[in-house]
């Protein structure tokens, strides 16, 4: 896949979110880069200030944290033609509680602060776009955390097959039984069951 393929994508994608003439495109090109993750490696850590934003070529990042008790737990799983940032951290500037790990090799392209204050300043509608996408995102994050608390544990798998299908071949059962909730023994007598 070519580099310009890769920014295809991503203008495509913003394009859904607002109007955008070739020189807001140039400009956007210009000002991401792309980084490639291999499995296991992390886009951003707990404990650090998130500087850069990541649009999901290829691959699947997920987002988690260590809880009191020193376990890991998998909030959920952002795969490709989607944005992924700890917002509220990179927003207010404050150190994230959250590790953003990529759970398969990953081509992202990532825009820095720096870039992202520059296209903000200089593509009128860029706030706008970006307004909407991060509403789109809130949304999303709300379907897929919502049903987690109300259903039982088989029926949040179920519900997690039906809405990414795509995505449940291609995580590792112990991140999919941490999103769900459950020990991966839970997982697998849960599998055999259905």
């Amino acid at each position: 896949m070519t580099i310009f393929a890769t920014m295809d994508k991503l203008i495509n994608y913003l394009l859904e979110f607002g109007q955008l003439n070739q020189q807001q495109i140039d400009l956007i090109k210009r000002k991401a880069r792309v980084l490639a993750l291999k499995k296991g490696d992390y886009f951003s850590e707990a404990g650090k200030i998130p500087k850069q934003v990541a649009f999901i070529e290829e691959g699947i990042l997920r987002v988690c944290y260590y809880n009191s008790g020193g376990d890991e737990i998998t909030k959920y799983f952002v795969d490709e033609n989607n944005f992924a940032v700890d917002i509220n951290s990179f927003n207010q500037k404050i150190p994230s509680s959250e590790y953003v790990q990529a759970v398969t090799d990953c081509t992202l392209l990532v825009f820095s602060t720096e870039s992202l204050h520059d296209l903000s300043a200089t593509i009128i509608q860029w706030d706008g776009i970006i307004n909407k996408i991060t509403e789109k995102a809130l949304v999303e994050k709300v379907n897929k955390l919502s049903p987690m608390l109300a259903e039982d544990a088989k029926t949040r798998y179920l519900s997690f097959l039906e809405k990414f299908p795509n995505l449940a071949n291609r995580i590792p059962l112990s991140y999919l039984a941490s999103y769900l909730g459950i020990t991966q023994s839970s997982l697998s007598r849960i599998r055999k069951s259905i």
